[in-house]
């Protein structure tokens, strides 16, 4: 089944462009033009990611991303006016997966979705071991869960690639470089601080359960999870 993606800006004629590439690349698109409208829309439809705006009629993109993290984990994309560097670490703070500058080549908004999409289903190989743990950190690949000492984390899929990441090289300082990869599909770029506000989430997360600094930043080289029960 081809996945539902849902368009959130009130720019209409860039909505029908971008719908009308979505189709011919194999998604399903829809638009929505008002935030309010989106936000009373959300929560009785599900889809498989979203693409929001951060300027709206009704109610400001962020303040819909908000609200949809108190009852969804669904992959956001936040679409973000060229150069608002506030808006776009304001929008991962929030909760948003990955951003993308206005105006956006819809062939690259195409391969962002397709990278937060594939990130966020779990493994189909059999053979993939689903289930980690690590001290009281406790991570599950097939259904995407993570919890501490028992506690659902409540994981964007993007935090939970980030942190299953982590805890595959437990104990190994692991780069900026590849954790971008692995979690957002792309590479870092300079001056883009998207990993860092991902781990400051989780780490947040983590502190709230009782889980005080497990993730620690190596300086220049990256950031590793404490492997040994001292440490945890």
């Amino acid at each position: 089944m081809s996945a539902t993606i849902l368009i959130i800006d009130d720019d209409k004629e860039l909505c029908s462009l971008l719908c009308d590439f979505l189709l011919l690349e194999g998604f399903v698109p829809s638009a929505i033009h008002d935030g309010h409208e989106a936000s009373i829309h959300c929560k009785d439809h599900s889809y498989d990611a979203i693409v929001l705006d951060v300027m709206l009629p009704g109610m400001q993109g962020l303040g819909l991303l908000q609200q949809m993290r108190q009852y969804t984990t669904t992959p956001i994309l936040m679409l973000t006016a060229r150069g608002e560097e506030t808006d776009r670490i304001l929008g991962l703070e929030l909760g948003a997966d990955d951003y993308l500058p206005k105006p956006c080549n819809p062939r690259e908004l195409a391969a962002r979705l397709r990278a937060i999409l594939r990130r966020s289903q779990p493994p189909g190989d059999g053979k993939l071991k689903n289930v980690l743990a690590v001290g009281k950190m406790h991570i599950n690949a097939a259904n995407r869960s993570a919890s501490f000492d028992g506690l659902d984390l409540r994981l964007t899929s993007t935090e939970f690639n980030l942190l299953l990441a982590l805890l595959n090289c437990a104990g190994i300082v692991v780069n900026k470089e590849t954790l971008s990869l692995q979690a957002l599909g792309r590479s870092l770029s300079a001056y883009d601080r998207s990993v860092d506000v991902h781990i400051s989430k989780i780490r947040k997360k983590l502190a709230a359960c009782g889980g005080d600094d497990l993730i620690v930043n190596v300086r220049g080289n990256g950031y590793q999870f404490r492997a040994s029960t001292e440490d945890i």
